[in-house]
């Protein structure tokens, strides 16, 4: 919703006059020009007329960096970015009536250009000229979005207008829009972002049944789609419509939809520097709810979620059910902001516990049991089975059989990665993209783990990367073994979709673990290699054959999500600074308590 399509702002945004305002803070009134945002007493002048951040303090004009909430000037009146009521003015008699969306939903989109800000500071950049790749994604991802009640809510995951099956991809997946939030972000744009996020908070709340049977309290939704439907006196009004997987396919809840939630809330945050959205009641209370959901107790022993096939980004039947490395990076990946953005209270201390309890063994675990590397894979290779005691070197009961053939030829010297899945008598040894990337981003991996990584996809390079990357799994499950873990799935033959395929969207994550492991010509690399053909492809959902050739021969196009994935890579090279809202750092206290659990694995006897 642009801001002309707002009653009186375009005249705000345009006019030079003077408008008296109310400061929130002091309650003392000074001046500033229409079209100026307000924060908290402070004055940024529209980026038109002004690159200066300034507040008026005791009758002189200051500079301050942004610390509050955000307010907007329309028609002799001040709006709060978040929805709720106007703030008073002097001239209360003059002021024309406006209308105000449902709280929590931005009256405004926001379009302020060259706007950066974060937690602690508030900078204008120059605009960096775009290719004409990106005008084009841009184009595209904007032709995307979904609007309720006038404001935008999320972009659709496909716009293909060829397809006249759309199925769900004209519907907001949660995973699906964190790229094209994100691209937003660094645009300079949030306003879609914190609608976003406050909307699938809405939904979270809703009751679920499947069959008569309610899941847990704090599930995101999968996906939303906005309907129309009939009102009172032939109206029509807008309701949103989630999914949380009782019509996905095979009935599967999202368990990653909560988590990159999460990750998704504290990028706002840091990116904006905008912390009211992350302090309001209601945001607390949803993540304290997704937070008692993963940390529930149940009957498994391994600090990892144990989650169905066909619960996250691979979401039909794969074979990995069970700990799947992707689900454990993004849940350590999620305590971790969650940690950041609690605030400390009686109602949050119990769980903060739990969650530095809770990282602190799932670092331990994943570093120590998942990782493998050619030293590693030898001493699998030599393994002993059957052993009872607490001394067990073959803690899970591994038969050296299971090494597959192809591994032993494709595992490089240096390097490594995370395997895709342990469970007891079991270890999955594909190679995950999206899992081994995220480890790298929020620091699950150890430093010396994600060199291993990158060495590994730059040695495997033909493999992993091609002519598109990435592929989300290597290698391919073949003829018998395809038919018994897909269980024939058509969609998933051998090195097409899930099964092998490549996934453009994956070049952001790429990126973002290149950039902070100080690996950016890796990234470009691979970005030159998507430019070659993204385009003329029509920005297709994936690839297939080994290297990646063909597109997918069920592939839609225009796919939302790979769009903002070059996008969103594009912009992080662009400005590597802007890597620290996704990633984390090493928290010297789990460091600690890692090195305790090296040093002493024996464990207590009841």
């Amino acid at each position: 919703m642009s801001p002309g399509s707002f009653p009186g702002v375009e005249a705000a945004l345009s006019s030079p006059s003077r408008l008296k305002t109310w400061n929130p803070g002091s309650q003392s009134h000074g001046r500033v020009c229409r079209g100026s945002i307000i924060v908290s007493g402070l004055a940024l002048s529209h980026p038109r007329r002004s690159d200066s951040i300034r507040f008026l303090r005791r009758g002189k004009w200051r500079r301050s960096p942004l610390k509050s909430r955000l307010y907007i000037l329309a028609e002799n009146r001040v709006f709060t970015q978040d929805g709720a009521n106007p703030v008073p003015d002097l001239d209360q008699q003059r002021q024309r009536q406006v209308y105000v969306p449902a709280a929590g939903i931005l009256p405004l989109n926001l379009d302020v250009e060259n706007f950066k800000g974060n937690s602690s500071d508030l900078t204008f950049k120059e605009a960096r000229k775009e290719s004409p790749f990106e005008q084009e994604a841009w184009r595209l991802l904007r032709a995307s979005i979904v609007h309720y009640q006038g404001c935008p809510v999320g972009t659709i995951a496909a716009n293909d207008p060829t397809d006249a099956s759309a199925l769900n991809y004209d519907q907001v997946f949660i995973r699906d829009f964190v790229p094209a939030g994100i691209a937003f972000l660094l645009k300079g744009e949030p306003a879609i972002v914190r609608n976003f996020l406050l909307c699938t908070l809405r939904l979270q709340s809703w009751e679920k049944t499947v069959d008569f049977y309610s899941p847990g309290q704090g599930l995101m939704p999968a996906s939303f789609k906005v309907q129309s439907v009939a009102a009172e006196e032939d109206t029509c009004e807008e309701i949103l419509d989630p999914d949380f997987g009782e019509a996905a396919i095979g009935r599967v809840a999202p368990v990653d939809s909560g988590l990159w939630w999460i990750i998704l809330l504290r990028a706002y945050g840091k990116s904006t520097g905008d912390l009211s959205l992350q302090e309001r009641m209601d945001v607390q209370t949803g993540i304290r709810m997704i937070l008692k959901l993963c940390l529930s107790d149940g009957f498994d022993m391994f600090p990892t979620l144990l989650v169905t096939d066909g619960s996250c980004m691979i979401d039909r039947r794969m074979g990995i059910h069970g700990h799947p490395l992707e689900i454990q990076a993004l849940f350590y990946s999620a305590l971790q902001c969650a940690k950041e953005m609690l605030i400390p209270d009686e109602k949050s201390h119990q769980l903060l516990t739990a969650v530095n309890s809770r990282l602190s063994a799932l670092s331990f675990h994943i570093r120590e049991y998942y990782w493998l590397d050619i030293a590693k894979l030898n001493e699998i290779y030599r393994y002993k089975t059957e052993e009872y005691s607490h001394e067990a070197v073959n803690k899970f009961n591994i038969y050296p059989e299971q090494i597959p053939d192809w591994l032993a030829d494709w595992m490089p010297d240096h390097g490594g990665y995370f395997i895709g899945n342990l469970q007891p008598a079991h270890m999955d040894f594909r190679f995950f993209s999206l899992g081994n990337l995220w480890a790298i981003v929020s620091s699950l991996a150890t430093p010396q783990q994600s060199s291993g990584i990158l060495d590994l996809i730059q040695d495997r390079w033909k493999h992993l990367v091609g002519s598109m990357p990435l592929k989300i799994c290597f290698p391919a499950f073949e003829n018998e073994e395809w038919r018994i873990i897909t269980g024939g799935d058509p969609k998933n033959t051998a090195w097409s979709y899930h099964n092998g395929g490549s996934w453009p969207t994956l070049i952001w994550q790429f990126t973002l673990a290149c950039i902070k492991m100080g690996r950016s010509e890796v990234a470009y690399e691979a970005l030159e290699i998507m430019e070659r053909r993204i385009s003329r492809d029509r920005w297709p959902e994936y690839y297939d054959s080994r290297t990646g050739k063909f597109i997918g021969k069920q592939s839609r196009l225009f796919q939302t999500w790979s769009i903002a994935g070059y996008l969103v890579a594009k912009q992080l090279l662009a400005n590597p600074e802007a890597a620290a809202y996704l990633t984390c750092e090493e928290d010297p206290g789990l460091l600690d308590a890692f090195s305790c659990r090296i040093s002493s694995k024996q464990p207590k006897k009841a």
